[in-house]
């Protein structure tokens, strides 16, 4: 019983399960053909720059075990990069290198490397130790994006990210996640990273979630983590709303990066987001999402090319949190 009534609570609360997010909206809206647009970080980098969207610079590739002693040349006039497989999810793989000392390479934890390590790191990548599907991949090396003064009091370790789903080019929710020492300074929840919901209409931060547990301060800094004014947030409702028109993919989870000299960059693109932002949100996807989808009906499909500086304000003024009803307690 204590199972159906919970299953009623998060129902009238628009609470989208993962069933839902595959059968509703990822097979509904998204191709399948679209997917290598966005699975692999080398091809979505590419396609993105020729769409004049800004994305961190690509250093190198390397694709080949022989390819491997080309690292040192790729990387020889920067102190500091990330090296990435292409086709990785989660972050793993993910090797962020802050600067070097004495022929070793420091990673953003403090962690020494030595180029052994880093060269046995690249192998495991492109052997498919972290690709969908072990199949063969790719290391992209590409520049470290450097954190804001803002997020440096509110995170550790690394450098904050932000997601946007965005539904048939309508930005429909967004969280910052912030990293931890627990998540060695990556931005992903499911290593302990703590995810943060934003107002869309503001892009002020609210309540944090971290191991789906909601948190009101970073577990390191303890420093509160809502009521931050997010900086270039029109901007970055914009270049989420792009990603749409970039893709061709009706349900999709934009990840932008603050980088302090570049400002907001797109770092890649996912077409199955999670759904650990509804609780960063304390709001659910399905109603949200009902409310585009009416408005597409409405309109007819000539809705969805609406330009997309109307397609955020729309959004802007239906996701307010000043505006969101009260949801229903559970029985």
């Amino acid at each position: 019983m204590f199972g159906i009534q919970t299953w009623k609570a998060l129902r009238r609360r628009g609470v989208m399960g993962i069933n839902q997010r595959n059968g509703d909206y990822v097979l509904m809206y998204n191709d399948r053909r679209l997917y290598p647009l966005v699975d692999d970080k080398i091809r979505t980098k590419k396609m993105a720059l020729d769409a004049g969207i800004q994305v961190p610079d690509m250093y190198g590739i390397v694709d080949t075990e022989q390819g491997i002693s080309k690292l040192e040349r790729i990387v020889e006039t920067h102190g500091d990069f990330v090296i990435k497989p292409s086709q990785g999810a989660g972050g793993d793989g993910i090797l962020v290198i802050s600067d070097r000392f004495e022929g070793y390479y420091r990673t953003a934890s403090g962690r020494m490397v030595s180029p052994e390590e880093l060269e046995f790191h690249i192998s495991g990548i492109i052997s498919g130790l972290y690709s969908l599907g072990g199949h063969r991949d790719r290391a992209l090396i590409e520049y470290r994006v450097r954190s804001t003064d803002l997020f440096d009091r509110i995170s550790i370790g690394g450098v904050p990210d932000v997601r946007i789903i965005v539904l048939q080019g309508y930005p429909v929710a967004a969280m910052l996640r912030l990293p931890t020492r627990q998540s060695d300074g990556k931005a992903n929840l499911h290593q302990g990273a703590i995810g943060v919901g934003v107002d869309i209409a503001t892009g002020i931060t609210l309540s944090g979630t971290w191991h789906n547990l909601k948190i009101d301060r970073h577990p390191d800094t303890a420093h509160p983590v809502a009521g931050v004014q997010m900086p270039d947030w029109q901007e970055c409702l914009a270049l989420a709303a792009r990603c749409y028109d970039l893709t061709g993919l009706g349900y999709l989870g934009v990840d932008l990066v603050m980088d302090k000299h570049k400002g907001p960059l797109m770092l890649e693109l996912n077409a199955r987001p999670g759904l650990n932002i509804q609780i960063a949100n304390d709001d659910g996807l399905v109603r949200r999402c009902q409310i585009i989808e009416k408005h597409i009906e409405q309109r007819g499909r000539k809705a969805g090319t609406e330009e997309t500086a109307s397609r955020v304000e729309r959004s802007k003024q239906w996701f307010a949190v000043a505006e969101l009803p009260e949801a229903p307690s559970a029985p």
